[in-house]
């Protein structure tokens, strides 16, 4: 059978949906800062999971349906993760199975943001190119909040991201409290280059052979 396609679009949630015939869960990204739900890298990480049997929704964050360009406002980083949480909320029942939310950079970030600050809305979380500090500022750091994620977390890292050295991540992940798995995509920027890296097909086979069976664990522990 065919992928169902379909599109939300309400106050609440824009987002563009996936769905196979049967699928093993759901996964909800958001995008990154001066993008939207038809970025790159989203397109390639929902292609690579659809085709492993998990449904995927791309989601647009308040911010991009506010204006069409431009990045976000630090000052209304909290409406964006309302949006995350509106997204869950709508998008929830499209798949049974375990849910797992993240996203890229800004998106992902606010998406762990989600994760500490409402341990039990979702079963999994998936960052890719989680910016760890603004580039060439090491000292601003974005950790404060990784021990309070309590979801397993799959975080996918190109080793030549000015956001976060290799060696930077390895003092990050020592934070988590949760399951946590660094990819590293070589030769790759913060962009990860989905269009020769093949970050897309290495997200979906760590995603269903490590995040997924830890996630459907933790959701039928519930």
């Amino acid at each position: 059978m065919n992928d169902e396609q379909f599109t939300v679009e309400n106050d609440a949630v824009a987002a563009d949906v996936w769905c196979p015939s049967d699928p093993r869960g759901l996964i909800v990204l958001a995008h990154g800062a001066g993008s939207n739900r038809e970025s790159a890298i989203l397109r390639a990480l929902s292609a690579a999971l659809v085709g492993r049997d998990l449904a995927v929704a791309r989601i647009d964050l308040p911010y991009r349906r506010d204006r069409p360009k431009g990045p976000p406002s630090p000052s209304k980083a909290a409406r964006d993760r309302d949006g995350i949480r509106s997204a869950v909320a709508e998008l929830r029942g499209v798949a049974g199975g375990p849910l797992v939310v993240g996203g890229h950079s800004y998106g992902g970030r606010q998406a762990s943001m989600v994760a500490a600050e409402d341990p039990d809305l979702f079963d999994g979380l998936l960052l890719t190119s989680y910016p760890l500090h603004p580039p060439g500022k090491p000292e601003k750091s974005r950790t404060e909040h990784l021990p309070d994620i309590t979801a397993p977390t799959l975080i996918v890292h190109g080793r030549s991201d000015a956001f976060g050295s290799s060696d930077e991540f390895a003092d990050a992940l020592a934070l988590f409290t949760a399951p946590v798995r660094l990819l590293e995509i070589e030769k790759a920027d913060h962009s990860l280059k989905p269009d020769r890296s093949g970050v897309g097909d290495l997200t979906a086979e760590a995603v269903t052979e490590w995040l997924l069976p830890l996630a459907t664990e933790r959701s039928t522990d519930r």
